[in-house]
């Protein structure tokens, strides 16, 4: 044997040893020093897929997800065709996906604060986490940065209208609605704001500005119907209700299994045939 392959030999046994100690400090939750291990093993041979696999798992648990991704994605390409490395990477995004694009848009804020599609990127990340009063905030700055940025006013209303804050939710509305006319969307969630805080005609003409824009929107009629209900106009509420059903009803029986805006109808007559 050739004093090169026992030298590359050594080193990759040597290597195993590192990962293996590495292995047993990841056990016990020693995360520096199981990456240590794992970084020593990568020195000593660099084409250890098991090495690069188990240095990701020790930086996503310490929250450094980019270099998770990049462990990760040289275990990959160390071994293209081992299924497990593929599970790694998919469990790897499918449990820190979103943390990840968190921190990455905190680095971008980081390094250029009046950055204001990140603050509004970040926000939606945080409504996607249900953590709204964050996201609230970084809608927010991104409406001070940039005061014409509508689609920010129109996630910041979303999101308000969620904690129940209808009048902030409203004029920020108004503002979208007022240059995008055609904001399907915007007139949408500016009915439901309109409704909820017990302004029905107001509401009214949002959902009926809806329909204009698209008549095939499952939401404008059920929106109509749960509207009409609350303004104790029950016909109105059937009619709108038979629309959204012949659009989608899958989606429209879901929606009124759980709405319980719909209970004191449920013994109707007209009620049951709707679904039958």
């Amino acid at each position: 044997m050739a004093d090169d392959d026992r030298e590359r030999i050594k080193r990759q046994q040597e290597s195993d040893l590192y990962n293996a100690r590495g292995i047993e400090a990841a056990d016990r939750n020693w995360l520096d020093e199981a990456a240590k291990m794992f970084a020593r093993a990568i020195d000593l041979d660099p084409d250890s897929a098991h090495a690069h696999d188990n240095l990701a798992r020790v930086f996503a648990q310490q929250g450094k997800f980019l270099s998770a991704l990049e462990s990760y994605i040289k275990a990959l390409r160390l071994e293209p065709d081992n299924p497990n490395a593929h599970y790694n990477l998919a469990c790897f995004l499918s449990a820190y996906g979103q943390d990840m694009a968190i921190d990455e848009y905190h680095q971008a804020i980081n390094l250029e604060y009046e950055y204001a599609d990140a603050h509004v990127n970040l926000g939606l990340c945080f409504v996607e986490a249900g953590d709204n009063e964050r996201a609230i905030a970084e809608f927010r700055v991104a409406c001070s940065l940039d005061p014409n940025d509508l689609g920010a006013k129109q996630e910041l209303a979303a999101s308000l209208i969620d904690i129940g804050e209808f009048a902030e939710a409203i004029r920020h509305l108004k503002d979208v609605v007022k240059t995008e006319t055609q904001n399907l969307e915007a007139w949408i969630d500016l009915g439901i704001a309109y409704a909820l805080q017990g302004f029905y005609e107001e509401s009214e003409r949002a959902f009926l500005s809806a329909l204009q824009i698209n008549t095939q929107e499952v939401l404008v009629p059920y929106h109509l119907a749960t509207l009409y209900v609350d303004w104790s106009r029950p016909d109105d509420a059937f009619e709108h209700l038979r629309q959204a059903i012949k659009l989608d009803p899958e989606r429209t029986r879901a929606w009124v299994e759980m709405d319980r805006r719909f209970d004191p109808f449920r013994s109707d007559t007209r009620f049951t045939r709707l679904f039958q």
